[in-house]
């Protein structure tokens, strides 16, 4: 762990490597586990906001959830996410196939709303968790990743690179800067 500003970052953003494998995982991340999108307060304000926008891009259960439940929920463990279909699917995931996409992308990717997903996704396989002082930035290790891992290895990206743009839109340009200097350090000292 090193620390960079506010952050406490795990060094394991920068030894592992990661590239998404569609292919291979089908998007898995979207449709597995046990709660949805990790969310911040103002992330639940733009979902409020561009689900009207969003909405047309979305499957009927994905409607439905939404519509019972909000286009955002308190989890659990009271921390704010994205509401789940039959507590499996997130709400706003959409089939390319058999591949799970982003309903909230497609309607960014088509121009229809400027706010790509929350971030929690974008930087996925890192994972954030605020804290007064802080906030840790961490690796989230997960099975369904594992194509993502090889994939990774064969082109020698590590998972800071891969995720460079949710990390600058988390943190900002400076901040990244900062962490590729950290990276070079730590590549030298082999």
């Amino acid at each position: 762990m090193f620390q960079l500003g506010k952050t406490i970052v795990s060094e394991e953003i920068l030894q592992n490597d990661f590239v998404c494998n569609l292919s291979a995982c089908h998007g898995g991340c979207c449709v597995d586990g046990d709660a949805g999108a990790p969310l911040s307060q103002a992330e639940t304000k733009i979902l409020e906001e561009i689900y009207p926008k969003v909405k047309p891009f979305l499957r009927k259960e994905g409607i439905a959830a939404i519509e019972a439940q909000g286009t955002w929920v308190t989890g659990t463990d009271g921390d704010l996410e994205t509401p789940l279909i039959d507590n499996k699917d997130c709400a706003y995931v959409i089939f390319d196939g058999k591949t799970a996409l982003c309903g909230i992308e497609q309607a960014y990717n088509q121009g229809v709303v400027e706010w790509k997903k929350p971030v929690s996704c974008h930087l996925y396989p890192i994972r954030v968790k605020d804290f007064t002082e802080f906030a840790a930035v961490n690796y989230d290790r997960w099975d369904i990743c594992d194509p993502a891992c090889a994939l990774g290895a064969e082109l020698e990206v590590p998972v800071y690179k891969f995720v460079k743009e949710a990390l600058i839109r988390r943190f900002g340009e400076d901040w990244y800067a900062e962490l590729e200097k950290v990276a070079a350090e730590l590549k030298k000292q082999g």
